[in-house]
C-alpha cells in the first residue's frame, strides 16, 4: 500500500494537528496549498508543498497520482468575518470548488486514490433542541445546513469513481491557540466568562487531537466510508461546557451573554453559538475508534495543564 497521503488545506487549526500525526504514523505527505513558501512550523511534517488555488486544475494533480488518499480540509472559515451575502458566497464556494476540483483530478488519474476524506461540519443537522443526533438524521435548514448539503454533495461525486468515501462532519474543534477557545478565553480570563444565550443548546465538540485521529483512523478503516460524525461521545450543553471551563482555567462562569446582544453585534453568525444538535459518533463508535478524550472535564484539563 502507497504511504502517499494528499491533504489539500492543512495549514489550518486541525490541519497543522494531522499533519503531525501523519508524520508520526510513518505517511509522505504531500500538502496542497496556496503560498509553499511560508509553511512555518508546520513544514517539517510535509514531504512536499504543491502550490494550488483551490479552484482550478494544474499540474498539482500529478501528484494524486499513485496516492493512497486524499484529504480535503479546504475552506474559508465561518467565523472569520461577519456573514454578508458576499461572504457567504466565499464560505460556500471556497468549499465547493476545492472539492470539486479534486474530485476532477482524481478522476483524470490512471493510478488515482483509494480513498477520499473531506470534512463537513455538523452544521448540516442546523438547530435540534433535545434528542440524539447520528449520521442517519436528517439535514437541518438555514444557511450552515444548507452549505454543508452542497459541500458533501460535491465530494460524494467521488464514489462514482469507485473511491471510498468518508465525509467527516465535524464539532467544535477544542485545543489552545485557535479555533473556539480562543475567542472564548479573553472574557473568561478578565471574569467575565459564562454560557451564550440561554446556555440549553447543546455543544458537540472534539478535541483536535481526536478530530486529527478520526482522520487517519478513516484512512485505514476500509469499512468506514460515507458521513461520520467528529464528535467526542459524551457531548454537552453550553452552560455546562462554560463551567468545566471556567473549572479549567480557574475562572468563574457566571456572566451569562443574552442571545439578543449576540445577535446584534454577529447577525446572523450568532447562531454559531446560540444554536446546536446533541451530535453523537454512532459510526466511530460502533467501528471501534478509541477517544483520547471522551469527557469535556478531561480535555479542558489537558489542554490547559500543558
Amino acid at each position: 500500500m502507497s504511504k502517499k497521503i494528499i491533504v489539500a488545506g492543512g495549514t489550518g487549526f486541525v490541519g497543522s494537528a494531522l499533519l503531525k500525526q501523519l508524520k508520526e504514523s510513518g505517511y509522505e505527505t504531500v500538502l496542497l496549498t496556496r503560498n509553499p513558501d511560508a509553511l512555518g512550523s508546520i513544514k517539517p511534517m510535509v514531504s512536499k508543498a504543491v502550490r494550488w488555488d483551490a479552484r482550478t486544475g494544474g499540474t498539482w494533480a500529478e501528484e494524486l497520482n499513485g496516492a493512497f488518499g486524499v484529504i480535503n480540509l479546504t475552506g474559508e472559515s465561518i467565523a472569520a468575518k461577519r456573514w454578508t451575502a458576499r461572504q457567504k458566497n466565499v464560505i460556500l464556494s471556497s468549499r465547493v470548488n476545492a472539492v470539486r476540483a479534486l474530485v476532477q483530478a482524481m478522476k483524470n488519474q490512471e493510478n488515482g486514490p483509494k480513498v477520499f476524506i473531506s470534512a463537513s461540519a455538523v452544521g448540516y443537522y442546523g438547530n435540534v433542541e433535545e434528542g440524539d443526533i447520528t449520521e442517519t438524521c436528517a439535514k437541518g435548514s438555514g444557511f450552515l445546513a444548507d452549505t454543508c448539503g452542497l459541500w458533501e454533495s460535491e465530494a460524494k461525486s467521488a464514489e462514482k469513481l469507485g473511491i471510498r468515501t468518508v465525509l467527516l462532519r465535524i464539532g467544535v474543534v477544542l485545543e489552545k491557540g485557535g479555533g473556539a477557545l480562543a475567542k472564548m478565553l479573553p472574557p473568561f480570563m478578565l471574569f467575565a466568562g459564562g454560557p451564550l444565550g440561554s446556555g440549553r443548546q447543546w455543544f458537540p465538540w472534539i478535541h483536535r487531537d481526536d478530530a486529527a485521529g478520526i482522520i487517519l483512523f478513516a484512512l485505514k478503516t476500509e469499512a468506514l466510508s460515507g458521513t461520520v460524525n467528529t464528535t467526542a461521545p459524551v457531548p454537552v450543553r453550553m452552560k455546562e461546557f462554560c463551567a468545566e471551563f471556567g473549572k479549567a482555567i480557574h475562572r468563574p462562569s457566571w456572566a451569562p451573554v443574552p442571545a439578543f446582544a449576540l445577535k446584534i453585534l454577529l447577525g446572523e453568525m450568532s447562531g454559531l453559538l446560540l444554536e446546536g444538535q446533541k451530535a453523537v459518533p454512532q459510526k466511530l463508535v460502533r467501528s471501534g475508534y478509541s477517544f483520547r478524550y471522551p469527557k469535556v472535564d478531561r480535555a479542558l484539563k489537558a489542554i490547559f495543564s500543558s
